[in-house]
């Protein structure tokens, strides 16, 4: 009837799908985009239990939510972005909605662009998050990339970024990742933040922080820094955010969209529009995450509890990047992978080929994404040396 060729698999679902039918005991599964502890395993946070606990005591209806979702889940997501008080939130210049994740915040997003603005341009750091260009492409953008990673120092690529920020045209839309660049794990220097703030004015580009990971990096307040630049800057954003990680809320599909204008009556202006789309999209968010959520960060031992929790994860990842380093250096290889230290959140880009994480897959029943991206969540004290011998026998 449709008349369709089938669909391409994403690479990273289809991946995890190929990880679940290999029935090898010893498989290891650096590919999935979700945080696991020290058994491998994704575990439900204490602080979300305890949450949940009290909702199933208290909680008297499942009622549809409005729009914007759960009221305090927008006050308690504005003072993770800005902070206590700050001027952007007494002044009403930022306005929030619930969204069903991350993924949901961009659409939504996506199609408030289209309502705001005639441009069709966005700008994608290269590498980023598949997603990014597929959500942006399907809702009519043209998605162009700006160099990010320098695949010869395995770190930031400055001066491409530079000039391809010059090369943009007014009134575009320029996506970031505001701390933990997935796929890479490379964050933009403070002087590099200062560079997008002067350009951004300059232009009048539109900045979108996609910021899934805050507090995955080095703590909620350091991760926010690079957007508190571009706020400084007096620029107008939208911020994307997720609880699936920093909440292990993965399969809840929480997320926020926050816009932040000029002033208050700009902000109600734009957000007017952004409930419009989302009306048009999915009428309201699904309740049970966003009031998870919005109990842990209103209840002080709560949130004090899920803090705590936070920076066990954050610690846990990064002690797994400096095993890993130390792992291959005793290994001899003559390949330094110190770089994988100086990079932030989940993910990390290895350096290794295509063909070298073919053969890891094929003798090894090691997944990875075929760009060499890892998840350091993925590596466990159990699997790290079995890891460690196999990349040593590619290299």
């Amino acid at each position: 009837m449709f008349h369709l060729d089938r669909a391409p698999a994403d690479p990273i679902l289809g991946l995890t799908e190929a990880f679940k039918q290999d029935t090898h005991p010893d498989k290891i599964n650096l590919g999935v985009g979700v945080y696991q502890d020290a058994t491998g395993q994704t575990p439900v946070l204490e602080a979300v239990k305890q949450a949940e606990t009290f909702l199933l005591e208290h909680e008297n209806s499942k009622s549809y939510l409005a729009i914007p979702g759960v009221p305090e889940l927008a006050k308690e997501t504005q003072t993770l972005l800005f902070g206590d008080n700050h001027p952007i939130i007494t002044n009403a210049r930022a306005h929030t909605a619930q969204t069903p994740g991350g993924t949901g915040a961009l659409r939504v997003a996506a199609d408030f662009l289209k309502r705001a603005t005639e441009n069709r341009t966005v700008w994608l750091s290269d590498p980023s998050w598949a997603n990014h260009r597929t959500i942006f492409e399907a809702a009519g953008f043209t998605v162009h990339n700006y160099r990010y990673y320098d695949a010869a120092t395995q770190g930031l690529d400055e001066a491409g970024l530079m000039e391809d920020l010059e090369a943009m045209g007014q009134g575009d839309t320029l996506i970031l990742h505001g701390c933990c660049h997935n796929p890479s794990g490379i964050d933009l220097t403070e002087a590099a933040w200062r560079h997008v703030a002067h350009v951004a004015q300059a232009k009048g580009l539109i900045c979108l922080v996609d910021f899934a990971y805050q507090g995955f990096g080095e703590g909620l307040e350091e991760d926010r820094a690079g957007l508190h630049i571009l706020l400084d800057a007096g620029l107008s954003l939208l911020i994307a955010s997720s609880y699936s990680k920093n909440f292990g809320l993965y399969n809840e599909r929480t997320g926020a969209i926050t816009v932040v204008e000029d002033d208050t009556e700009s902000a109600l202006d734009a957000f007017s529009h952004i409930q419009a789309a989302i009306r048009a999209i999915y009428s309201s968010p699904p309740a049970h995450g966003g009031k998870i959520v919005a109990t842990i960060l209103g209840q002080p031992e709560l949130k004090a509890l899920w803090m705590r929790e936070l920076a066990d994860m954050r610690t846990r990842i990064k002690s797994m990047r400096q095993a890993f380093v130390t792992g291959m250096a005793d290994r001899n290889t003559g390949v330094d992978f110190e770089f994988i230290n100086h990079q932030k959140g989940m993910f990390s880009f290895s350096g290794l080929t295509k063909a070298q994480v073919e053969k890891l897959r094929a003798d090894n029943h090691i997944y990875i994404v075929g760009s060499g991206r890892i998840n350091v969540a993925g590596i466990t004290p159990a699997n790290l040396d079995p890891l460690c011998d196999a990349i040593a026998k590619v290299l």
